[in-house]
């Protein structure tokens, strides 16, 4: 699953990384070393592009897009829907009522440093938090879908984080990971054209899992009153998951 991440990056750029134009008039959201459920988050996402009058002219463009993390769909009643979809089970996408609509034409990007995992402790009661992100300091995109709620200035964009059995040495600290899209499907993930969300969503690749870092960090990250980058930082002082010595 996917239900604390971190995302520490600039909007100028995201933009650049992305490709992708930031909407107008949104203020730029500060680091965040521990983004939770109902919190504002960044998405990239395709947008058609209007003309002077508001009519579509036939082009589009990836827009970076500031919106609430839990999905709202348009036919909910209120809001508060949102905060039991922080995430949508990969199996799932094209028949569950609440994503169907959104998984064939309403998919986004997740920016992110990497995520928080927590795994049984071997040595005493309770669960050790893990960071997940890349060895080499770049960032991640999950796959996402995005929906809007209302209308007018009351009109709320929120998103949900596709998550999908883990892979590799992923699977010793927990049973599902979010579904991480590697560059080069980006662009078929954003493509609108493409409505069978079962053709894209394949897992994520095992080589680029090898890639990553499975990091031990200090359980404060589990209170979202807590902040900062000091939350990814390794700690020493714990047990790994059993049978798990390639950790890094």
């Amino acid at each position: 699953m996917c239900g604390r991440y971190a995302a520490s990056r600039r909007p100028e750029d995201l933009a650049l990384e992305f490709e992708a134009v930031p909407a107008e008039g949104q203020a730029p959201l500060p680091a965040d070393h521990n983004v939770a459920p109902t919190k504002d988050v960044y998405v990239v996402r395709h947008t058609k592009d209007r003309d002077a009058e508001g009519a579509l002219t036939g082009g589009g463009h990836r827009e970076l897009r500031v919106v609430r993390w839990g999905l709202v769909p348009s036919w909910a009643k209120d809001v508060s829907v949102g905060n039991r979809m922080l995430n949508a089970r990969v199996e799932s996408l094209a028949e569950k009522p609440a994503f169907r609509t959104a998984a064939a034409s309403r998919r986004c990007l997740v920016p992110a440093d990497g995520w928080y995992e927590w795994a049984p402790r071997q040595d005493r009661p309770g669960k050790q938090p893990f960071y997940v992100t890349p060895q080499d300091g770049s960032g991640l995109a999950f796959a996402g879908l995005w929906e809007v709620w209302g209308r007018g200035e009351d009109r709320l964009y929120s998103c949900t984080v596709v998550t999908a059995p883990a892979v590799g040495a992923l699977t010793e600290v927990h049973p599902r990971m979010p579904l991480v899209l590697p560059p080069d499907r980006w662009a078929e993930w954003l493509d609108p054209a493409r409505e069978d969300v079962t053709e894209l969503a394949g897992p994520t690749p095992p080589e680029y899992v090898e890639r990553l870092e499975i990091r031990p960090v200090d359980p404060a990250v589990g209170n979202v009153a807590h902040n900062g980058p000091q939350l990814t930082a390794r700690v020493e002082s714990v047990s790994e998951p059993a049978d798990q010595p390639a950790l890094f």
